[in-house]
Parts: C-alpha cells; sequence; structure tokens
C-alpha cells in the first residue's frame, strides 16, 4: 500500500503540486497495486479536487 504521507516524507524536495504527479507516476510504474491518500497535499498550488486528480495520475499507469 502506497501512502501520500509515506510520498511527501520520502521525497522532501517536492515543492508543487505537480512534482508529486511525477513522483507518484513513477512509484506506480514502479508496481504500487494500492494508493490512500491519507493527507492533503501542502502546496499552494494544489487544486480542490486534489484527490481526483491523484487517482486519476495513480491509475493511468496501471
Amino acid at each position: 500500500m502506497l501512502y501520500l504521507s509515506e510520498i511527501l516524507i520520502q521525497n522532501p524536495d517536492l515543492e508543487s503540486f505537480e512534482d508529486l504527479k511525477d513522483a507518484l507516476i513513477i512509484l506506480a510504474r514502479e508496481g504500487e497495486l494500492f494508493f490512500r491518500m491519507d493527507v492533503k497535499p501542502p502546496f499552494p498550488d494544489t487544486p480542490s479536487n486534489w484527490e481526483d486528480r491523484l487517482e486519476a495520475v495513480f491509475t493511468s499507469v496501471r
């Protein structure tokens, strides 16, 4: 299980929501099967529909 909080902790160099999406694509390609959004991304450019957008990114790689 891949948690959003783990991505953020393990990648402190992420500076934007777009960076987060790129990191999520890499992790999804590495074979993670499940993704849980347990925190809201802390970036100023995080959109209001961030959950839908991250889910779409993750499932598009599957």
